[in-house]
């Protein structure tokens, strides 16, 4: 989008402001679909849920991973009406329910659609058995997560050691293990995570089909990188990496699956926001604006990233600092920004900021989150 193109929207809408810009979220998903063919691409719907982006990327011919109730019904009813005619069987197309811990209100709702779900322990087994007989499992691994922005395997995944025999432990329950799955945690740009969590899901299908269990399926998660900046190696090199592994280690018929997030919105969307005060503090000089980390700004505290403000007019830059328009010390965007001189009412605005952003804004302090409006649908 132009800057032009910004301002007259936010002049029309409004601030604070998130613009989502459907065209790029095709070319996302056309980028991941020319790199990774053969991998069946479950859009990681947490990453942003609204039903729009839903929408565009089941027309390209997606598929989903939600981690609740609500975003496993959001997909299914925005899928329905798109496909008034789809049967049930779809659920297995289409979505995978992707969180390993699921209350048993969920396991309750979950069980008609007979889905395909994820477990990474045997009281989870037990929980699934007793609630949702009918679901498919699939178990995550634990893997390394070095390198990445967002560690998640100290919170999710069995040991490789103990995988067979959460595989036979299923089976003996009378449930049915259709594979693995793994997550090599978000934004990893070490490719060598990848490469070692093939090795390790490998192993443990090779003993597991020696122990009489074949699994059919390989959910290699999310982790996918944005370009947020320069030193994100391109997306082709993870791709070319990963083939190979895949090529190396696994028969042919084996389903590959992935849930890729961050790398199909993160570019996709951009904020704009307003100068709503200005003051100098320790002779920096210091700008408040209209949206905030408890809003659109949220990824900088929940997600380890920032996001570089722009302004509008041109000047010299200046070292500053920005912060949010609530009343929490907290609410600091940045405290070294390089922007020329704003003066109230000014507009700033942020690139690749549609990932784990107005996705986990709040209403804290009373105010609600930024406008969302989609362009190019």
């Amino acid at each position: 989008m132009t800057k032009s193109q910004l301002q007259s929207l936010a002049k029309k809408h409004g601030t604070p402001l998130v613009i989502i810009d459907h065209d790029v979220l095709r070319r996302n998903y056309a980028e991941f679909k020319r790199h990774l063919p053969d991998v069946q691409c479950y859009f990681a719907v947490k990453a942003n849920c609204e039903p729009a982006i839903i929408r565009t990327f089941y027309k390209c011919g997606a598929s989903f991973d939600v981690a609740s109730m609500p975003e496993f019904m959001m997909v299914y009813e925005n899928i329905k009406k798109l496909s008034p005619k789809a049967q049930q069987d779809f659920i297995w197309d289409k979505i995978i329910y992707a969180n390993p811990t699921k209350p048993k209100e969920t396991l309750l709702a979950l069980d008609k659609y007979k889905p395909l779900v994820t477990y990474d322990n045997a009281t989870e087994l037990q929980k699934i058995k007793k609630y949702a007989p009918h679901a498919g499992v699939v178990l995550r691994l634990r893997v390394d997560n070095t390198g990445s922005q967002c560690e998640l395997s100290s919170k999710f995944g069995c040991a490789t050691g103990e995988a067979v025999d959460l595989i036979e432990a299923a089976f003996q329950l009378g449930l049915v293990v259709e594979g693995l799955s793994f997550h090599v945690g978000s934004q990893c740009t070490n490719f060598q995570n990848f490469v070692q969590a093939l090795n390790a899901a490998a192993a443990v299908m090779r003993e597991s089909k020696a122990r009489g269990h074949e699994l059919k399926i390989l959910d290699i998660g999310g982790g996918f990188p944005a370009p947020y900046n320069k030193h994100v190696r391109p997306f082709r090199e993870l791709a070319k990496v990963i083939n190979a592994e895949i090529k190396r280690l696994f028969a042919p018929d084996i389903q590959i699956l992935a849930e890729p997030g961050r790398f199909l919105v993160a570019t996709a969307a951009t904020s704009v926001a307003r100068v709503i005060g200005k003051a100098v503090r320790d002779g920096k000089q210091c700008y408040y604006i209209n949206d905030s980390v408890y809003h659109t700004f949220s990824g900088i505290i929940f997600d380890h990233c920032q996001y570089p403000l722009q302004a509008f007019k041109s000047g010299k830059k200046e070292l500053c600092a920005i912060f949010g328009q609530t009343c929490d010390g907290l609410d600091t965007i940045s405290q070294s920004e390089h922007l020329p001189p704003l003066d109230i009412e000014d507009l700033v605005y942020a690139e690749n900021i549609g990932a784990y952003s107005n996705a986990s804004a709040t209403f804290f302090n009373g105010f609600p989150p930024a406008k969302v409006i989609h362009i190019n649908e």
